[in-house]
């Protein structure tokens, strides 16, 4: 067991690792922070927090970030970490993701080069992916494990409140916005295209 502590980072050294992903690709798209700020319509101050692992940036910013800079979300969860086989991912192997507002993604995909990727989503109660819709360019589906998750989606919107073995496919570059609503935490297993 204290073998597989090693790969494992803490919820610092991912955010930390999160951070520098995002400064480093702005960079390579060669932007400034306030030209990506204007893109995804936040500060640039909050921006700056979220590069340098001051701030957490919600689902929405995450997709917005990943729209603007011309990448699939995924990518910020590929981080590599070793693994005994190639095409399983064991616990301690995850990629995990402390989004604002009460999120906690954890990457269950052992690669990211293939058709889906699966991603063992953890929302506290009151968790919200963001204020604002978002748009994905992504196909997603997913099952409620445990807990209830609330959608809202389209123009104008449509919600739905979903509890324990309800799932929901969700077309990509479809508006939407998700949270928590109830008084236990929400467990949701997502699937991306």
């Amino acid at each position: 067991m204290a073998r597989h502590r090693l790969f494992a980072m803490d919820k610092q050294e991912e955010m930390a690792a999160l951070a520098i992903l995002i400064h480093d690709l702005r960079k390579h798209k060669k932007l400034t922070l306030s030209q990506l700020a204007e893109r995804i319509g936040r500060s640039v101050g909050f921006l700056s927090q979220v590069e340098r692992g001051l701030s957490q940036p919600s689902v929405a910013d995450l997709t917005a970030i990943s729209e603007a800079l011309d990448v699939p979300t995924s990518y910020f969860y590929s981080l590599s970490q070793p693994r005994a086989v190639a095409w399983v991912t064991r616990a301690h192997e995850r990629r995990t993701l402390y989004l604002a507002h009460g999120i906690t993604d954890i990457m269950a995909s052992p690669t990211l080069q293939g058709a889906f990727t699966l991603l063992d989503s953890l929302l506290e109660p009151g968790a919200l992916s963001g204020e604002r819709q978002m748009q994905d360019r992504s196909e997603q589906g997913g099952f409620v494990l445990s807990g209830q998750l609330t959608l809202w989606l389209g123009e104008p919107e449509q919600c739905v409140t979903l509890g324990p073995g309800d799932a929901f496919q969700i077309p990509s570059y479809a508006r939407l916005r998700y949270a928590n609503l109830g008084d236990s935490p929400a467990r949701v297993l997502w699937v991306y295209t």
